[in-house]
């Protein structure tokens, strides 16, 4: 056979070998984490490729949500339907202003 055309083989059958191998690393490293992020309801960041857990700006701020449906709304977009309860410390356990001498 024509040595040009048995090396044009062998180059096109590595760079086919390339592109599946080059296939396999990103499904196994980008697709697969992404679908089982997705699937937990978490967040998927591409750039860095982390998985991170949604947060309320209310969680972070300490101020809550007035509004019943806005909260609803809100809980639900993040994958959470419980609402935490919390619950001011008593008076009695808060210590008094410090007073400047």
């Amino acid at each position: 056979m024509n040595p040009t055309i048995e090396r044009l083989k062998l180059i096109f059958l590595g760079v086919f070998a390339l592109l599946v191998i080059a296939g396999g690393i990103w499904q196994v490293g980008w697709v697969w984490p992404r679908q089982k992020c997705e699937k937990a309801q978490m967040w998927w960041d591409g750039s860095q490729r982390v998985c991170a857990t949604p947060v309320l700006i209310s969680d972070i701020t300490g101020r809550t949500i007035q509004d019943k449906q806005a909260d609803a709304a809100a809980r639900q977009a993040v994958g959470r339907t419980e609402v935490p309860v919390v619950a001011a410390p008593p008076a009695a356990e808060v210590p008094p202003p410090a007073v400047p001498r």
